[in-house]
């Protein structure tokens, strides 16, 4: 039951934005093999069809968004599951910086019309319930090392749209995020020496 509702607290984090489909399939299947809708593919589907940037600009804007409300679940799930503070301070920073910059992706949104998804896609919720799974200092080193992965292609991501983006404002904001992402980065590669011998810091 606690699992339930914490997926269901953090599901109930995303921005309220409406969305509508173009024919192609936007549905997926959970865990549990219930249909559910993949917000994600919704996000593309629609800008596909209105085009309200160029494509790579659109692209990128759903899948910052899509990584944005991911960092924000993982941090609230590193509240309620890690074992050592640190793990829990840095799943706070997550929240914070990830959802100043939701917020400010989500204001050159409203005013571009692009549509962003409404909740993170259904491939990270797998890789959350997988880290669901674990407990005390294997979910913590489980987080981590996630961490890691998941902001090193977010680094690689944002750096190529800093460059290479059409749109100036979605490029700035591309460019200016980087620099959290490097901090985030260091951060959780810095708990993961500290992990190793966490034994020893009790």
């Amino acid at each position: 039951m606690k699992r339930i509702s914490l997926f269901a607290l953090i599901l109930s984090s995303a921005w309220a934005l409406s969305s509508c489909g173009d024919g192609h399939s936007t549905t997926t299947k959970d865990s549990t093999g219930t249909e559910v809708t993949d917000s994600k593919a919704v996000a593309d589907s629609t800008n596909k069809e209105t085009k309200p940037v160029d494509k790579e600009s659109a692209d990128f804007s759903v899948k910052a968004a899509d990584i944005g409300f991911t960092e924000v679940a993982m941090g609230k799930l590193a509240q309620d599951k890690a074992s050592q503070q640190r793990v829990k301070d840095f799943g706070n920073l997550l929240i914070t910086d990830h959802t100043k910059a939701g917020d400010e992706l989500k204001a050159i949104a409203d005013r571009k019309g692009i549509t962003l998804p409404t909740a993170f896609s259904p491939e990270h919720q797998s890789a959350m319930e997988k880290l669901n799974d674990k407990k005390g200092l294997d979910w913590d080193k489980a987080f981590i090392d996630h961490m890691i992965d998941g902001h090193k292609s977010a680094i690689d991501d944002f750096d190529k749209a800093s460059k290479n983006l059409e749109d100036a404002d979605i490029k700035a904001f591309a460019t200016n995020t980087l620099p959290t992402l490097k901090a985030h980065l260091d951060s959780a590669e810095a708990i993961k020496d500290y992990l190793k011998n966490v034994k020893t810091h009790k």
